[in-house]
């Protein structure tokens, strides 16, 4: 189902609950909407069909009030809001978006600003829908830089202040996942055991899929899209990819990723094509896999090991690289 982008906070809420699609497989009780911009997949098993609708009911209402209130593609949405008053006014914000700043304000410094909130004057500067592609000249990236950086954002308990104009906020590096930890959280909550969230293939698991004792996520091959070169068994982890296989653009010989290291204003450079990242939450893997895209096979790596329970592959043009824990998710 195609969908043009929702008008109103309250047109977004309708449409996610519009696309859904609700069916019962062997016990494997499956939600499917759209939200976000992708397909989202909600499944669980080991509980009574009324304990299950009640949790997708739940699901997708609380998706919908997510997109509705924190996507920067709604006019009316409040991160719109803060973009809209930056360099006029303070803008006064719910508990919800003081956790997801403070999120944010920790993981800029925990991945050396390569995860940087603020980015979107430079989202909006590269510009991949454009046709023909062009490359932005160095004044304009530095104009744009100019207008980023974490740091300068200004908050105060239940408010957040934008200092310069042309400033803005987008959430397209965590949102996603955190809103998948989200509705885990909701599975939790009502003692589900076997849950399987999944919002564009950003994954988190508990408990394990009918007729095994894991669930089996397949990690797709960057070099041959819409096929995977493996699949990884987990349970009560989360697995997020990031990658240029989808998004990208080649002029004069030279490609051009989708995602954008903030720090220079300028596409990742470094060889990778895909990272794909096991960790406790799908905001940390989805974290980190993007970030290690940035920083490359040697730093990436590093980063991932210091974070207990995570797990990475790097594949680049040529080979893959992996930390020490990687292939205990891999069965005999």
């Amino acid at each position: 189902m195609v969908m043009s982008s929702p008008k109103s906070a309250q047109e977004a809420i309708d449409r996610v609950a519009y696309s859904a699609q609700r069916t019962v497989e062997k016990g494997l009780h499956k939600l499917e909407f759209r939200a976000m911009g992708t397909l989202c997949r909600v499944h669980c098993h080991g509980v009574s069909a009324e304990a299950a609708q009640d949790f997708q009911r739940a699901a997708l209402a609380w998706t919908g009030q997510f997109e509705a209130r924190y996507s920067r593609f709604i006019p009316d949405s409040l991160i719109s809001r803060i973009n809209a008053a930056a360099g006029e006014h303070w803008v006064e914000i719910d508990p919800d978006m003081e956790r997801i700043f403070a999120l944010c304000q920790e993981l800029f410094f925990f991945t050396r600003r390569a995860f940087d909130p603020t980015s979107l004057p430079l989202i909006q500067l590269w510009n991949w829908k454009q046709q023909p592609h062009t490359i932005p000249s160095h004044d304009a990236i530095r104009a744009a830089l100019e207008l980023v950086g974490w740091n300068k954002v200004e908050r105060r308990p239940g408010g957040v202040f934008l200092p310069r104009a042309g400033m803005s906020i987008d959430l397209g590096g965590i949102g996603k996942e955190y809103a998948v930890d989200c509705v885990m959280n909701l599975a939790i909550q009502r003692g589900i055991p076997n849950v399987m969230v999944d919002f564009g293939q950003d994954v988190r698991v508990r408990g394990h899929a009918p007729e095994r004792n894991f669930w089996w996520i397949g990690l797709e091959n960057p070099h041959a899209a819409g096929q995977c070169w493996t699949g990884v068994a987990v349970t009560d982890h989360a697995v997020a990819t990031s990658g240029d296989t989808q998004r990208f653009f080649e002029l004069n010989g030279r490609r051009y990723s989708h995602i954008l290291d903030p720090r220079t204003g300028y596409p990742a450079d470094n060889g990778c094509r895909a990272v794909s990242v096991i960790a406790p939450s799908c905001t940390i893997a989805g974290l980190f896999s993007t970030t290690v895209f940035i920083l490359g096979e040697k730093e990436g790596l590093q980063l991932i090991e210091t974070h207990p329970g995570a797990a990475g592959v790097i594949t680049s043009h040529t080979t893959q690289f992996y930390t020490k824990r990687f292939h205990d998710y891999i069965p005999a």
